[in-house]
């Protein structure tokens, strides 16, 4: 049986934020899990070289900064 590193604990978290982040009805806690997760798959996508996982999910946390900005300024 071999040991889980580190990293793969850093991809299951952000999985799992993913994840919870689909299930809110709220948006902008929607989003900012959603963001959360992103940034986790960020940086397991460049230490793990799957550098297309990171460069999708920071495009998403960019969208969803963009999106939060919005809802907060038209409050």
């Amino acid at each position: 049986m071999s040991a889980t590193s580190w990293i793969e604990w850093v991809g299951y978290a952000a999985s799992i934020m993913i994840a919870i982040s689909l299930l809110m009805t709220d948006v902008i806690k929607l989003r900012l899990l959603n963001t959360v997760g992103c940034l986790l798959f960020v940086i397991y996508g460049f230490i793990v070289g799957a550098y297309p996982v990171a460069v999708a999910n920071l495009a998403i946390i960019l969208i969803n900064l963009y999106h939060l900005y919005k809802l907060y300024n038209t409050k």
